[in-house]
């Protein structure tokens, strides 16, 4: 029973800070404490929240970013301890939990993707140095090409890379914005922004680790419809080039 009691009180006092104004704070605890309390767990959250999100923190009115902070802190079911986690649940917070809220901008859960992005690259661990392996030189059209396993392409209906205090887009792009970012030699985060076909090429090399370069070229003027495959092809080798010189590519896969 004691047990029993003393998880009931911590399931009062939890929901309590996470939602005040729906749950009545546990008779045994001081009003003044409880504010104290109050106040450290939600800035602690906001805090961490505005560090990874600074972009979206900065187009957003005081008021409105606050409450944007509390309806998660309120309403977002944790799932883990770890902190470094809390971006993430943000971000698929707002792709699928926020909902339709009044002065959102349209374009808020990808732009916080695209911050948080930056975050996931910069504190993944280390790929196993089995995936490194390639043939750093080797003929990128005559062999699969290796794809940094630290390296994600990413497509967005909003121009997220531009977005800020000074430019917040009513309407998506006529077109996608196709954005690659990898993590370099030098343990940078870098973004690239990338047109459809360079964006195609890398997904197909991922999703086809065992094509060459010009099967999967071959794959993509199919796909356009291009009536000239030799002159896909030929620009396609460039592409891959210039990915590799970026180490996006990181040679050919060893047989």
């Amino acid at each position: 029973m004691a047990e029993d009691s003393l998880q009931a009180q911590q399931a009062r006092f939890a929901a309590h800070l996470r939602d005040p104004d729906a749950n009545p704070p546990p008779d045994d605890v001081a009003p003044e404490r409880m504010a104290v309390y109050r106040r450290l767990f939600f800035n602690n959250i906001e805090t961490l929240l505005a560090k990874a999100f600074p972009v979206v923190r900065r187009i957003l009115a005081d008021e409105h970013w606050l409450a944007l902070v509390r309806d998660f802190y309120a309403r977002h079911d944790a799932r883990t301890p770890l902190f470094r986690k809390l971006a993430e649940a943000f971000v698929d917070w707002l792709a699928d939990g926020r909902g339709e809220h009044a002065g959102d901008p349209p374009f808020l859960a990808q732009l916080a993707h695209y911050e948080w992005v930056e975050l996931a690259l910069s504190t993944a661990e280390d790929p196993p140095p089995a995936t490194l392996l390639a043939h750093p030189n080797g003929d990128l059209l005559a062999a699969p090409p290796i794809i940094s396993p630290l390296c994600w392409t990413l497509a967005y209906d909003w121009p997220v890379q531009r977005i800020g205090p000074d430019f917040q887009p009513t309407q998506p792009g006529a077109a996608q914005t196709f954005l690659v970012v990898h993590r370099n030699r030098l343990d940078e985060v870098k973004f690239v922004e990338v047109n459809a076909v360079t964006a195609r090429l890398l997904t197909l090399a991922e999703q086809q680790p065992e094509a060459s370069g010009y099967t999967l070229l071959e794959q993509i003027a199919e796909e356009l419809q291009h009536p000239e495959v030799d002159d896909v092809v030929s620009a396609g080798a460039e592409i891959l080039e210039g990915l590799r010189e970026r180490g996006i590519v990181l040679g050919t896969r060893l047989s």
